[in-house]
């Protein structure tokens, strides 16, 4: 048995014995607010069992490992509907911001290590009514105050809000220069004087995101997480981490092989689905764009891994992934009939092909939209001329409302 194999067997073993406690059928029926309850005793656990930050600095609370061996624990994991979700989010990408951007190491290592046993939870405050899509033209705005700053203005579909204890948080502050260059990156805590959050319902029924109003929310000069100006740079490689890390080539949706074994379970004509040729050339397909994804995937993570940035193809994955999830799962839903629609109030887009497909345009908004993806890779990779841009170079303040 290899290394790996060993590996898998060891999570596949841990999982199975979560089952009871913390799978599906134990959380049936629980509130939001007791399914939190029970995710961050989940998260404890796994943190126990050392599946936590598998492949974190273990000065930090990781393991250590490689990228190969967390993908192999959360496919595993994803096979038996665990209370995960709350920790999504924030696990990836707020808090690896963090651990690259903190300037207080002794902080952020605890901030870390709490995140990392479900002890508090991070969002990340980026889109806003006016600044979605194009983030640099947000108007949320921090100004000095004595030794600090004071925040004002309004975020919206911030996942987990209302349970955040911190956020990072891109804002403005100078609106005398480009709309790039007058940004600034924070940490702020969630439950500060004047932070408000109200949760959006959605289509699907749950409310996981939300709008976040800051009034005169006051910090000190030691949450900024980037030069004073320099804020687009840090909310960029957040963005890398969304497009590359917690973006797979599935489109955090589910897996392949779970669309392999509904196609051998469901007829289709009197047979088994998995004959149809229709439906072995959709897998053969998606097999071999998910394989070309991993490859960029690979070669972005040994990249930032030195210490390098990679290059625009975290568009072409995110932009590809999610389409093809969005495009299997409304196969997979044909294929189930309407037995494909059924509620399952605990569902997750990894497992679940209705909550996947439900949720799949969401998935081509957050962390750049579609269109914006395909300029970027129009722009940077075919090295096509840019969109014309009125307000490129002009003052912020000079660009009309």
């Amino acid at each position: 048995m290899s290394d790996l194999e060993a590996w898998r067997a060891k999570a596949s073993a841990w999982c199975e014995s979560m089952v009871p406690t913390f799978g599906k059928a134990a959380r049936k029926g629980l509130s939001v607010e007791e399914d939190l309850a029970l995710g961050r005793r989940y998260q404890k656990a796994k943190f126990d069992a050392g599946f936590a930050g598998i492949n974190w600095p273990t000065d930090l609370g990781g393991q250590g490992l490689g990228h190969i061996e967390k993908i192999t624990f959360e496919a595993e994991e994803m096979k038996h509907g665990f209370p995960n979700v709350y920790f999504g989010i924030s696990l990836g990408m707020p808090v690896p911001v963090l651990m690259q951007f903190g300037p207080d190491r002794d902080f952020v290592k605890e901030r870390v290590l709490k995140a990392l046993q479900g002890e508090e939870i991070w969002c990340q405050l980026f889109s806003e009514p006016s600044g979605g899509t194009d983030l640099a033209g947000l108007r949320t705005r921090a100004e000095t105050d004595g030794n600090g700053w004071k925040i004002n203005g309004q975020k919206v579909w911030t996942s987990w809000a209302q349970y955040s204890d911190y956020g990072v948080i891109v804002v403005r502050t100078d609106p005398t220069v480009a709309k790039h260059k007058g940004l600034t990156y924070f940490w702020v805590d969630m439950k500060a004087p004047g932070v408000t959050v109200r949760p959006i319902k959605l289509a699907g029924g749950d409310s996981h995101v939300n709008e976040v109003f800051f009034d005169d929310v006051k910090i000190s000069d030691d949450h900024r997480m980037s030069p004073v100006g320099g804020g687009f740079a840090v909310a960029l490689a957040t963005l890398m981490i969304e497009r590359y890390v917690a973006t797979d080539s599935a489109g955090f949706g589910p897996h392949l092989d779970l669309f392999v074994d509904l196609a051998k379970e469901v007829r289709l004509n009197g047979r088994p689905a998995i004959e149809d040729g229709r439906i072995r050339q959709q897998i053969a397909r998606n097999y071999a764009m998910r394989a070309g994804l991993d490859s960029i995937n690979v070669r972005a993570r040994r990249m930032m891994e030195a210490g390098m940035t990679p290059g625009p193809e975290g568009s072409l994955n995110k932009l590809v992934a999610v389409r093809s999830r969005q495009k299997l799962s409304e196969l997979a839903l044909d294929l189930q009939g309407a037995g494909g629609f059924a509620f399952d109030e605990h569902a997750s887009p990894k497992d679940d092909w209705a909550s996947s497909w439900i949720n799949a345009p969401t998935g081509r908004i957050a962390g750049g939209s579609d269109e914006t993806l395909l300029n970027t890779i129009a722009e940077r990779i075919l090295g096509l001329p840019q969109d014309h841009r009125p307000d490129k170079g002009i003052p912020f303040n000079q660009i009309p409302a």
